[in-house]
């Protein structure tokens, strides 16, 4: 990998954290066991590993951002996880301030753009 490739991941990589645990806490209004949850996220576009996912799921629920529970109904046991009362109040705000990044940064880029090609 090049110098420019491995700035690159890194850089990607940074940004993918945050989008994660948005993207996560968007899919636990039902209960959802970890491997379900990855195949979810994949499904939708947002590719997340299970040794990346699992520690995230430990930390929100640490924060009380969610709630879990063990289903020992099948031969294997699944931890269940879903979002809080107050995950979801943290979702909401979370999911607010991303928008407005979005919307400030399409605006820096948009001008940006402008200023370069020359139109206005």
């Amino acid at each position: 990998m090049s110098e420019e490739q491995d700035i690159l991941h890194s850089l990607v990589q940074e940004l993918r954290r945050g989008t994660i645990i948005l993207g996560v806490l968007s899919q636990l209004s039902k209960p959802q066991y970890g491997y379900s949850l990855v195949t979810i996220l994949q499904e939708r576009g947002i590719s997340v590993e299970a040794g990346t996912l699992y520690p995230l799921l430990r930390r929100l629920e640490k924060q009380g951002l969610l709630e879990s529970e063990w289903d020992t109904n099948e031969a294997r046991p699944r931890k269940y996880y879903i979002i809080s009362s107050t995950g979801k109040d943290i979702y909401q705000k979370l999911y607010e301030e991303w928008k407005g990044m979005m919307t400030s940064l399409e605006g820096l880029v948009h001008d940006k753009g402008d200023e370069d090609d020359g139109s206005d």
